[in-house]
């Protein structure tokens, strides 16, 4: 039973392991001091290694314009959290900071687990003007958030997946052993992979949620006036400048968006001067 609960284990870590969508370590160090913003350079077998190398090549040449030119051109193909995180730095080293904050938060919705995104996106966020002051989260909201963001959607089904089968194998030995401790012991596991199980798929959902329906956005334009009104005659209620992000609360109108943003204050901007992520 010890043989069958050790395989079991390796093999849901494993699973996990290979779900979680990590930039490796051999791409070149994020460094979190000053300006310096490192460049992954994880291999991608969807796209031509010869094309991102490039990519990768002219970024390391300084020259940032043709490296924005290549990534965007490769995502054209297809999303790819490296492919935005490589040109998130890239704009961030050609000092456009709102592009380089809205390719950060695209790779992190891909890999919200993943560090060196996180802290790229922070860094470039300390370069805007807007410092909002979020309303406060009771902290098992806070806390169940975090869990949620620390997989991609595919990581928490594979681990799903996996617990599900696990679950089987301790429902076998729970109905068939005879042994009492055996009995116990299946029971006892697969209640908790049933509670593992159902969690990955709810968390597996709210990932696949957020990718389906982005409702988020970020402010492109250098500054712009939120309005009370979807018109240029509706009252000045307070100017947000680019690199901010916000939540799409209303995107009915063409022109015009309703946002929200983290304080709770809502108004409406040009549908031109956001982005959505």
């Amino acid at each position: 039973m010890k043989k069958i609960l050790f395989f079991a284990f390796g093999l849901l870590m494993s699973m996990m392991s290979f779900g979680q969508d990590q930039l490796t370590k051999d791409s070149v160090q994020t460094v979190l001091e000053g300006d310096s913003i490192g460049i992954g350079s994880q291999q991608f077998s969807k796209l031509e290694d010869a094309t991102k190398a490039e990519g990768d090549s002219a970024y390391m040449k300084n020259d940032y314009a043709s490296a924005i030119q290549i990534y965007e051109a490769l995502l054209g193909k297809g999303e790819a959290a490296e492919l935005y995180y490589n040109l998130g730095n890239s704009y961030y080293k050609a000092d456009d900071i709102a592009k380089a904050i809205l390719n950060y938060e695209r790779a992190l919705l891909l890999q919200p687990g993943n560090g060196d995104i996180r802290a790229n996106l922070e860094i470039a966020r300390s370069k805007t003007i807007d410092k909002v002051e979020p309303v406060p989260e009771i902290f098992f909201v806070s806390w169940t958030k975090s869990l949620i963001n620390s997989m991609s959607v595919d990581s928490w089904a594979i681990c799903g997946v996996v617990c599900f089968i696990l679950l089987i194998v301790s429902l076998f030995f729970f109905i068939f052993s005879k042994q009492i401790v055996l009995k116990k012991t299946g029971f006892i596991c697969g209640i908790i992979f049933l509670v593992v199980t159902v969690l990955a798929n709810v968390f597996a959902n709210q990932q696949k949620s957020e990718l389906m329906n982005r409702n988020s956005a970020i402010v492109m334009n250098p500054s712009v006036t939120v309005r009370s009104t979807p018109s240029e005659s509706g009252t000045s209620l307070f100017i947000l400048h680019e690199g901010h992000k916000v939540d799409v609360k209303d995107s009915s109108m063409k022109d015009w968006k309703e946002i929200r943003l983290e304080d709770g204050k809502v108004g409406w901007v040009p549908a031109s001067a956001i982005e959505i992520i």
